[in-house]
């Protein structure tokens, strides 16, 4: 199903109404905690289909920072006041710590951006507890590897999920939201934007994807 312009805002427009969007302007190099072999192979594998919608590497390093994408699993918020040296990643870790467990939070992001705009490093939390837990491994991971190519809002997929599930059960992610990806990484259109315009754009060229 083609995704209107208007389907398209929504999907970069903040709770404050400000529009925001950012892809990355970098090779992705993960690294993952807290998991299982076998469930680091899954992680890997969506991350990588995810990223080849975008024409994006996945490096093993990044020359400036290591690693640019960092993903934690575990299973209370208070964990990760254990990790070294996770505090001068993340500002203010200590206060942000104790308004996601106020929440019952399942999971956050944090982005860095360079000076285009672009997104230079994420960092992801999931905290393998309720329904974050009941999700399988191949689900969980593509959601999550969607969820961190873009600068989504805050509500990008409270009425549209990302994924669809075929008959033979394998999950993968919708042709309209792939194609949007597609979109977003077109080397023609800015790699950051903050005027709603820009979603006009996104429209147009996903009106020329054969995909949707």
């Amino acid at each position: 199903m083609m995704l209107s312009p208007e389907d398209i805002t929504r999907c970069f427009t903040r709770d404050d109404g400000s529009y925001a969007f950012a892809r990355w302007g970098r090779p992705i190099a993960p690294v993952v905690f807290g998991v299982e072999d076998e469930t680091l192979g899954v992680i890997k594998s969506a991350l990588q289909a995810v990223a080849q919608l975008g024409r994006i590497e996945i490096a093993e390093t990044d020359p400036e920072l290591g690693a640019n994408l960092m993903v934690f699993f575990f299973r209370d918020w208070a964990e990760l006041m254990q990790v070294p040296d996770l505090d001068r990643l993340i500002p203010e870790l200590g206060p942000r710590v104790a308004r996601l467990e106020a929440a019952e939070a399942l999971q956050y992001r944090a982005f860095r951006f360079d000076e285009a705009g672009a997104i230079q490093a994420s960092f992801v939390f999931l905290r393998m507890r309720g329904a974050m837990a009941e999700l399988d491994a191949e689900t969980l991971a593509l959601t999550q590897a969607v969820s961190l190519m873009l600068l989504w809002s805050e509500r990008a997929f409270s009425a549209r999920a990302p994924l669809a599930t075929l008959e033979d059960g394998r999950v993968v992610v919708k042709p309209e939201i792939a194609a949007l990806i597609r979109a977003a990484y077109d080397p023609v259109l800015p790699a950051a934007a903050q005027d709603p315009s820009h979603a006009l754009r996104l429209a147009a060229r996903l009106a020329l994807d054969p995909g949707v």
